[in-house]
Order: structure tokens, then C-alpha cells, then sequence
């Protein structure tokens, strides 16, 4: 097949250009963006081309995919109108992979790009997997019968996808301008785990998990003793975190991490029980975990002198706080520093108060103007940055132009936050402060 893939440059979009073309496709891109982002490396190690203007002949055999945060209205998209080119949308394509392999589906709020890694780290290393992986990665062989499948609740995307196997990593309130409130999330869960074949995995701390309602097999994580898989004896220090594995009442294994805060551990227990119901041996699951390094974006260290620089996807204030905890682990006796840069209007209201909180736990939190490319501020009078910044202690404002505020951190751990692309931000204060 041949895929033309509108907005290639998207952490979900790259990841299924790489995919597609390991499995054999032709794939040709289009960005708006002239940028290098953080999701371009698998893109240029697979030589796929990509356009930023009207210049490709699309002919009739190819099929073209559009992101969703592309409008319909895009040029690009009027132009494949007018050629009667066939198009799908993203997450039907991907549904359509879904059904081709045994897939592993790892959903939930907050969580799901680590723990999709660390699953397609092992069963790669035994089996041979495919994966798609939120933070731009993909990877497919034909060959493979596994797929791990990163699975977005974003306007209910998940919903298009088959899984055989399911993981619910928590439920939370997030997407507001998708859902209507908490029950609606649930529900929409609910029916991805009515579709599941096989097992369910959930996290049984979260008392949202709790309430999905399936026949199915169901497999419960965490530290509570009510669940399946436990976690106990609890080790977090500046090394990283360690930790005993109990299953079904019996000792399983002691496991060491080279990450931090308990929700890594969270993450790694799912990946855990996935890996002990695919028959996978103790002694590779504590070697893989050991190395396992983390997803690109969450919690990405760079050290210049006596100045920590974190870049991390965090957009919501629970990964917010969970980022927070991770650097205190880490860095205890350094004050930390927090850059902000607020995606969607939707959400900057929805949880103002709650991000003024955990903002406010921060030594300094500097805020940037909210960034979002599908919503029109106009339709959220009030909602903005300043707004943010008053209710938030010891923050203000920052911008690009005004990076040098943070001059006065140079001894302190200075953590840029957001799903939007930060990266060119982060490389211009390196740039300064060498």
C-alpha cells in the first residue's frame, strides 16, 4: 500500500509512518512545520519524505491519513478533495492494524507511553513485537504476531481499536472538550474492555478502574493488598527506585529501577503482569526493566555545570505533581524550578485551580501563553496564562524573548512542562546559558 500521512510530524502520526513503512508500505509525509521536532528521528532514519507544500503528485494508489489536529478545512485536505483521493482517518487506520495482530492495547489518563515502551521492550527482546508509542515511536515486522498498541481516550480514538489484551493504567477527568465529565470517561473505557477478547489488566489503586464492569479476565496491580500483583518494600532514593513483586499472595521478585516517583513503579507492575501472563521469564523482565531508560520527553535529563534541565510531556496536573515527586526523589537537596507552557484553553479552564496548586508547590514556576492549534481563544473569554499565573504562588510569565528570567536558577533543576513542542524553547536557554 501507499500512505500519504497529513501531519506527519505528530508524536501518534510518525509513530504510524515508522510503523507502516516497517511492515512494508510506501510512505510519503506532509507537515505544516519547517522544524526539527523530537518525533522526526525514526522519520529521517527511514528516509520517509516529507512535503511542507502542494508539490507531491498524490496519484490514485495512495491512500491519504490525516492527524487530527489537522482541520478539514487545511489546504492540503482540499486539495486531496478535489483529486478524489481516498482518505481515512487516523485512528481507523490504526484500528485496521489492530485487527491484523494479536494487539496488547495500553490505555488510560496518564502513563501509557512509559508503560507501552517497557511491554514492547521485553516481549520484543522474546517474542518479536510491533508497537505504536505516543512519544513518536513505531516499529513493525510482518512478521511479528504481537502488537502493542498505545491507546489514546482523546475523542474516544480508542473506541476504533480491537484489542486482545487490555491495560487500564487509571482514569482520570482529562479531555473536557471530548467528554462531558468523569461518567462519560468511565463509560468509554468500559466499552474498550466490552470489546477486549482476552485479559483485562487494571490498576486497582484507582478506584475509576475499580469500576469497569466486564466478563472478561480480570487482573488487578498496585500497592494495595486487594490487588492481584502487589508492590511492597519501597525503596525510592537519588539512584532510583527498588521494590518487591508479590503475585497472587507469593513472593515473585525484588525489581530495580533507573526511574523515580511511584507512579514509574506503577507503570513498570503493569508492564509486569502483562509480561508474566505471556509466560515471559522472571530473570528477563528484572534485566530489561533494570536498563529500561524511559520515553523520549518524559523526564529527558540534560546537565550543564550545576544547572538540571528536565524536558517532560507533563499537560496535566497529576503528571505535573508525579514530575514533581520524580525531581525531589532525584534531587533533594536542589530548589526546583518550574516552565509551564499550558495546551488548550479547554483544559487551562477546566483545571486552573488544580494547576494553580501544584505549581504552587514548586520553589518558582514561570508560565508561558497557552499554545493550542485547535481551539479558538475566542470561544474561551477569560481563560488565559495571566489568569493562571494570579492564583498561582511565586510564578509569572515568560516567553522566548524573556528566557534570561531564568538566569537567576543557573544552581537549581528547571523543568519545562507540556504536550505541546517545547524542545525549540529548551535549546534556545542552552544556547544563553553556555
Amino acid at each position: 500500500m501507499k500512505y500519504y500521512l497529513i501531519g506527519i510530524k505528530g508524536s501518534g502520526m510518525s509513530a504510524l509512518a515508522s510503523l507502516l513503512y516497517d511492515l512494508g508500505n510506501t510512505v510519503v509525509g506532509y507537515d505544516d512545520s519547517l522544524e526539527k521536532k523530537f518525533t522526526s528521528a525514526g522519520l529521517e532514519k527511514r528516509g520517509i519524505k516529507i512535503y511542507h507544500d502542494d508539490s507531491f503528485q498524490v496519484t490514485s494508489d495512495f491512500v491519504a491519513c490525516y492527524s487530527n489536529a489537522i482541520s478539514h478545512d487545511h489546504k492540503e485536505i482540499k486539495r486531496l478533495e478535489k483529486l478524489n483521493i481516498k482518505m481515512i482517518k487516523y485512528q481507523d487506520l490504526i484500528g485496521s492494524l489492530s485487527r491484523q495482530f494479536e494487539t496488547i492495547s495500553v490505555s488510560g489518563t496518564h502513563g501509557k507511553t512509559t508503560t507501552s515502551l517497557m511491554i514492547a521492550s521485553i516481549l520484543d527482546k522474546v517474542y518479536g513485537v510491533n508497537y505504536f508509542v505516543g512519544d513518536g515511536r513505531g516499529h513493525g515486522d510482518i512478521k511479528n504476531k504481537l502488537f502493542v498498541l498505545e491507546s489514546c481516550e482523546y475523542n474516544k480514538h480508542f473506541l476504533a481499536y480491537e484489542p486482545t489484551n487490555l491495560i487500564i493504567t487509571n482514569i482520570e477527568l482529562e479531555h473536557t472538550e471530548c467528554y462531558k465529565d468523569l461518567d462519560d470517561i468511565i463509560l468509554n473505557f468500559n466499552k474498550l474492555a466490552l470489546k477486549t477478547k482476552n485479559n483485562i489488566i487494571l490498576c486497582g489503586d484507582d478506584e475509576n478502574c475499580r469500576k469497569i464492569k466486564t466478563q472478561k479476565k480480570v487482573y488487578y496491580y498496585g500497592f494495595q493488598s486487594d490487588n492481584d500483583l502487589i508492590a511492597k518494600n519501597l525503596d525510592l532514593n537519588e539512584e532510583g527506585s527498588s521494590f518487591d513483586v508479590y503475585f497472587e499472595g507469593k513472593f515473585y521478585g525484588h525489581f530495580t529501577l533507573k526511574l523515580f516517583g511511584r507512579h514509574m513503579i506503577l507503570d513498570s507492575l503493569a508492564c509486569i503482569l502483562t509480561c508474566i501472563l505471556y509466560n515471559v521469564e522472571k530473570e528477563v523482565i528484572q534485566a530489561e526493566l533494570n536498563n529500561f531508560k524511559g520515553a523520549i520527553r518524559r523526564f529527558s535529563e540534560t546537565k550543564i555545570k550545576e544547572t538540571i534541565i528536565i524536558d517532560d510531556y507533563a499537560h496535566h496536573p497529576t503528571e505535573i505533581k508525579a514530575t514533581l515527586a520524580s525531581i525531589r526523589q532525584k534531587y533533594p537537596q536542589k530548589e526546583v524550578v518550574a516552565v509551564f507552557l499550558p495546551n488548550t484553553y479547554s483544559r487551562t479552564r477546566d483545571f486552573q485551580e488544580e494547576f494553580a496548586n501544584v505549581l504552587s508547590q514548586f520553589d518558582y514556576s514561570y508560565i508561558m501563553d497557552i499554545k493550542c492549534d485547535r481551539e479558538n481563544p475566542k470561544d474561551y473569554p477569560g481563560v488565559s496564562s495571566d489568569a493562571l499565573i494570579k492564583k498561582t504562588k511565586n510564578s509569572q510569565k515568560i516567553s522566548v524573548e524573556t528566557l534570561d528570567l531564568l538566569t537567576k536558577h543557573l544552581d537549581d533543576v528547571i523543568c519545562f512542562m507540556s504536550c505541546a513542542n517545547i524542545s525549540p524553547i529548551i535549546s534556545k536557554f542552552i544556547e544563553k546559558i553556555k
